[in-house]
């Protein structure tokens, strides 16, 4: 879709403790490939994505994310964002070229929710296993879940509704789906994409700059029972096994890494156009809006973040 020159979400830096058991386990379990490394960083990819990397992790004494950032279509965009972020009032700072590995110059702006979201588009190109020429449908030496690409970010924040309009009315991003209170007057929860996925980022009302999960695509619904069964034979902790959403229609398992950011490998859904309707759930559905057979919530679920 990229009207408004936002190509997609292209990277999220997380914050990890017991280093060395996080990037196995991004590696080995999850199956990301390693692309580079500094002093207290690990770059990271999915076998399907071009750019040098989508996932940093970053040594800490505790979880969370430090940023998530969009790619653009132009750095002639970044210059037309800051001016409009500007204006809408978020605080904003420039990230200078090779700040990290593989990356150009970046905006980064404090967005309502008290999130740090970076636009950028240089970044280093390594391309994909199978290539560009007659390639096979998957490459050789597939590790662990091996998700194709990273999909989307969940956050919470107590200001959801400035962090929409931000998004929505200034960034232009499309409204899928929303939750708010039966009578209608509050907004409870927002998923908003700049692709044509079911949502890019969704913001859902809680506790100020954290993050709920990450989620990576895969391909089928037997992908994600398989990943199941690779989460369980390695012993993560799975916070709710194989099920479907209601919102967005995913199918969909989530787990914990091993500093207890919250993962989540994510198939189906919907195609998304510029006139796609907002759809509404009000919050005595919400249950069966996140989790459609069992129609409620887990107290994890609604309560861990990082």
């Amino acid at each position: 879709m990229n009207f408004n020159g936002i190509e997609r979400m292209g990277r999220i830096q997380l914050r990890v403790h017991d280093f060395e058991k996080s990037v196995d386990y991004y590696t080995n379990v999850l199956g990301l490939d390693i692309t580079g490394r500094d002093e207290n960083r690990v770059y990271l990819k999915a076998w399907d994505e071009w750019d040098h990397h989508s996932v940093i992790l970053e040594k800490s004494d505790s979880a969370g994310m430090e940023h998530m950032g969009f790619k653009v279509t132009n750095n002639e965009v970044l210059d037309t964002l800051e001016k409009k972020i500007g204006d809408f009032g978020c605080t904003i700072e420039r990230i200078s070229n090779k700040s990290r590995v593989g990356e150009g110059e970046a905006i980064r702006v404090h967005v309502p929710s008290g999130h740090k979201i970076e636009f950028y588009h240089d970044i280093d190109y390594v391309g994909v296993p199978t290539g560009r020429l007659n390639p096979h449908p998957w490459p050789d030496g597939l590790r662990g879940i091996s998700p194709h690409r990273l999909d989307h970010a969940l956050l919470s924040g107590d200001d959801i509704v400035d962090t929409k309009r931000l998004f929505k009315d200034i960034l232009g991003f499309v409204e899928t789906e929303k939750v708010v209170t039966v009578d209608g007057e509050q907004l409870i929860a927002t998923w908003l994409t700049t692709t044509m996925t079911g949502h890019d980022i969704a913001i859902i009302k809680g506790p100020v700059g954290k993050l709920h999960h990450v989620g990576w695509y895969l391909e089928s619904w037997h992908d994600i029972l398989k990943a199941s069964d690779i989460l369980s034979r390695n012993e993560i902790e799975i916070d709710v096994t194989p099920t479907r959403h209601g919102i967005t229609r995913g199918q969909t398992i989530y787990f914990f890494d091993p500093s207890g950011n919250r993962n989540e490998v994510y198939t189906g859904g919907y195609a998304v156009y510029s006139d796609f309707p907002t759809i509404t759930w009000t919050e005595d559905k919400l249950g069966q809006g996140i989790f459609y057979h069992r129609r409620q919530l887990n107290e994890a679920f609604g309560s861990v973040f990082s």
